[in-house]
């Protein structure tokens, strides 16, 4: 039996393949509570440091969405980025394993709890499927990708940040012992890339965003950029 997502004015939106299975989220405002510590990494998100992050990684991801509607955000976390691509027009869905992490998420971005390597929507139900910064905490990200080749239309997009391992701005998280990249799981870009070659075609990939202590500025440096990127068409 198939159910529809609901965003929060109540709309019926992208149909879910087992209603039991994925779960709608209530959002902040209208029954959501956030933790202490998801309020505090919410507050953190408002620094002009991660603002000047998130700004460029929108901006980016925008040029490149060019000619897609229906966007599937995977690991969108309390969907920062995700209410950036709505306000430029996109129609964002977010699905996020932590129902306590999107309960930050912004009321009008819809939203739903649920595994990357078992997704519950419909085959060819976006646009576009991106992954922001959340792939290498994935268990399973030959799972992932694949599910993702299933839900994206036929010459849809894939778009995928990950974070640089040989980059100074990782090196420096890595010597926190509470920066959240030390929960990362996979660590080589070459073995993902590959992956998403299996099913995605007409690869493209590079470095972005450089990071240098506060400041954030356009690099294509390995050693300076924060982001590398891969980007394919469904084949």
């Amino acid at each position: 039996m198939s159910g529809p997502i609901k965003n929060s004015r109540g709309e019926a939106d992208f149909m879910v393949m087992n209603k039991e299975k994925g779960t709608p989220l209530k959002k902040e405002g209208d029954g959501g509570k956030m933790s202490k510590a998801m309020k505090k990494y919410r507050d953190s998100c408002q620094s002009y440091f991660w603002q000047a992050i998130f700004e460029k990684e929108i901006s980016y991801i925008a040029r490149e969405l060019k000619g897609c509607r229906n966007i599937l955000s995977v690991g969108c976390g309390p969907a920062v980025i995700e209410k950036g691509l709505e306000e430029k027009g996109f129609d964002v869905t977010g699905l996020d394993v932590s129902e306590e992490a999107l309960k930050g998420a912004p009321g009008s971005i819809r939203t739903l709890v649920g595994s990357a390597e078992k997704m519950e929507f419909e085959s060819n139900s976006f646009d576009a499927v991106i992954y922001i910064a959340s792939l290498q905490f994935i268990d399973n990200y030959e799972k992932a990708v694949w599910e993702a080749a299933r839900v994206v239309k036929q010459d849809g997009k894939i778009i995928v940040m990950l974070l640089n391992p040989d980059s100074d701005f990782f090196e420096a998280k890595r010597k926190q012992t509470d920066s959240y990249v030390n929960k990362i799981k996979h660590l080589s870009l070459t073995s993902i890339e590959e992956a998403i070659r299996k099913r995605f075609g007409n690869l493209r990939t590079g470095y972005c965003i450089g990071v240098r202590g506060n400041q954030v500025f356009e690099s294509r440096n390995p050693d300076l950029a924060a982001i590398y990127f891969i980007e394919g068409v469904k084949k």
